[in-house]
């Protein structure tokens, strides 16, 4: 099964392949956002994979068409609702400060005094 790894938290959580990186940082309690509740409608779930680039992944035409609409766009960027983890290895995710500044606009009651 793959692992995930959010940093900067260092939260990691095992998943079932096919998982989405959103879907692992909910079921992990990571602090990553998602105004679209992760359809592809925007790109507040955009993260950096500074580990696994070049596994294989459920991307495609729609993490391109949408990743402009991200800030700071790099070439490990993805969008975590459409980046699904398939291999049996250890992800590891920067979150991006937008999304998680998104994170903690949904969840104002969250955010660090």
């Amino acid at each position: 099964m793959p692992r995930i790894r959010f940093e900067p938290d260092g939260i990691e959580i095992e998943v079932k392949a096919g998982t989405t990186i959103l879907e692992a940082a909910e079921q992990a309690g990571a602090q990553l956002g998602s105004a679209c509740g992760g359809v592809c409608a925007c790109a507040t779930c955009h993260v950096y994979l500074t580990d696994g680039l070049g596994r294989p992944f459920g991307n495609g035409r729609v993490r391109s068409r949408h990743l402009d609409k991200a800030f700071d766009v790099r070439r490990n960027s993805r969008l975590a609702c459409q980046a699904r983890l398939q291999a049996e290895q250890t992800y590891v995710v920067r979150i991006s400060s937008a999304s998680r500044q998104t994170f903690f606009d949904e969840h104002p009651e969250l955010r660090q005094r």
